[in-house]
């Protein structure tokens, strides 16, 4: 059964009001092994659309709990999570992660080596596989968003050469 707290298209609009027309970003071959290695399987898409403004980028992405999709938006700032909210839950069990005291633990939260977040999570009893789909989905937003920052970066060099 589908629990929508919030469709993906009014969280944009809650982040950006002035609704910046969406990204994408192509998976790849580098981008799908670097997604490959945090979920622990190939990603579903070839790519992935996002909303960038003011340093921002905004990731609607989806992960199986344990039997089915959850689905949550990430805010992502200069390589650190500034929000993260659970959309659409299907799971019968383990809800308790779009509870505002589980998901402010990972604000702030960044990449280290071997794309880890900084942080350690607690976990939920009963939501353990939702628990890990949030931080692998949180591991993937934060890694979209090196990965079009660092294409940025580049871009901007190699129009100053």
């Amino acid at each position: 059964m589908d629990r929508i707290y919030q469709t993906p298209e009014d969280f944009v609009a809650e982040i950006f009001p002035a609704k910046p027309k969406p990204a994408l970003l192509w998976l790849t071959a580098n981008v799908q092994a670097g997604v490959t290695s945090i979920l622990g399987h190939a990603p579903s898409q070839l790519r992935q659309r996002y909303w960038s403004e003011a340093g921002r980028t905004l990731w609607i992405l989806e992960e199986i709990g344990k039997e089915d999709r959850i689905t949550t938006g990430f805010v992502v700032r200069e390589g650190r999570i500034e929000r993260v909210k659970v959309l659409v839950y299907r799971e019968s069990r383990g809800m308790e992660v779009r509870f505002q005291s589980f998901l402010d633990q990972f604000r702030g939260g960044s990449l280290i080596d071997d794309n880890r977040l900084d942080k350690t999570i607690d976990g939920i009893a009963g939501a353990t596989l939702s628990v890990h789909a949030m931080q692998r989905m949180a591991r993937v937003a934060l890694y979209f968003d090196r990965v079009v920052r660092e294409s940025a970066k580049s871009n901007s060099q190699d129009s100053t050469k």
